[in-house]
């Protein structure tokens, strides 16, 4: 890890953010700068198109991104999308490029791959490609479509693009799938990457928050003086650090390929989507009505923490599979750090 290197890239980051204009939809002066840079494929190989650089960098953009709840598709570009197209060999395309969170059915057809079915794709209505999988008959193949035509347009909690592309016998340039390149390396890498923006909107929580009572008065003296309201900031802190510990460790356990990693992302989304309820519960007790306004940048985390919450798996979903994983094994050395 090149911790100067992250450093330059969250400073560089952080400005583009902080110098941002609030949007309804897609922050596209946001994302061209974020583009210009680099910034929306760092952590995908140059030999691949995108920007070089480590699973820990990238995921410095997308807590950043989700801290500042900036309307931009970091994951579904970098996190997924470039993740599918390097690891099947296949080149980025220009424009903004997507992943679909479902499986394409294909059939080939004079040599040409057709696609058809019915894909969940974040921000399709946006896209100039969408990245998707695909099985033909024995094969699975990841796939590249061109703009999307046929869309059903819809909105997770936040009013993030979730729309519904509709597939009928489109082609598609494509390259095989090696192994892991699957639905179930798809749910991993988006519960990772949920994982950190969950924290990170948590943090932002935490500092609205303590902002809040710092500087907010009640009966002569700061809301911070009362023990109450210290109690709810300790609880709302202790939460945010599990949330981000367990997301950080998930990355370093994936980007270093250790043998628990699978085990280390179940317990990242199952720790976040948890935390994500009681974050949001405190945040919005501490802001009291304010918080609740549109218009307050509370808001715009806490509704962030309910959708994300839910996608790649809840707390539930991974709470099992965390059962799972631990079923006739040795539980201490999984949980100590130590598993073969």
């Amino acid at each position: 890890m090149n911790d100067d290197l992250r450093a330059e890239i969250r400073a560089a980051v952080t400005a583009i953010l902080d110098g941002r204009t609030s949007s309804t939809d897609f922050d596209r002066a946001v994302w061209k700068d974020l583009s210009e840079g680099g910034f929306h494929l760092v952590g995908v190989p140059e030999t691949a198109g995108g920007s070089g650089g480590t699973l820990g960098d990238l995921a410095v953009v997308a807590d950043l991104a989700a801290f500042h709840a900036a309307r931009v598709p970091v994951v579904e570009t970098a996190f997924l999308a470039g993740w599918l197209l390097a690891g099947a060999g296949l080149p980025i395309p220009g424009g903004l490029v997507v992943a679909s969170l479902d499986e394409a059915r294909g059939h080939h057809s004079d040599g040409v791959l057709r696609l058809s079915g019915r894909l969940r794709v974040p921000w399709a209505r946006h896209a100039d490609h969408v990245v998707t999988l695909a099985r033909c008959a024995q094969e699975r193949v990841v796939a590249v479509l061109p703009k999307p035509v046929d869309l059903v347009t819809s909105e997770n909690l936040a009013g993030e693009p979730r729309d519904l592309l509709v597939l009928e016998g489109v082609t598609a340039d494509h390259a095989a799938a090696p192994p892991g390149l699957d639905t179930t390396g798809l749910l991993l890498r988006g519960a990772l990457a949920r994982s950190v923006q969950l924290a990170a909107a948590a943090r932002a929580v935490l500092v609205s928050a303590r902002h809040y009572v710092t500087e907010r008065e009640q009966f002569g003296r700061p809301l911070a003086r009362f023990q109450a309201v210290q109690q709810h900031l300790a609880a709302l802190a202790a939460e945010v650090t599990a949330m981000q510990v367990s997301a950080e460790a998930a990355v370093a356990a994936v980007e270093h390929e250790d043998a628990g990693a699978e085990v280390a992302v179940a317990a990242a989304k199952a720790t976040t989507s948890t935390g994500a309820r009681q974050v949001a519960a405190i945040g919005h007790q501490l802001h009291g009505a304010l918080g609740y306004s549109s218009e307050h940048h509370l808001g715009a985390a806490t509704t962030r923490l309910w959708a994300w919450r839910e996608e790649f798996g809840n707390e539930s979903h991974w709470h099992g599979h965390l059962a799972a994983a631990l079923h006739d094994r040795a539980w201490w050395p999984l949980l100590a750090g130590d598993a073969k």
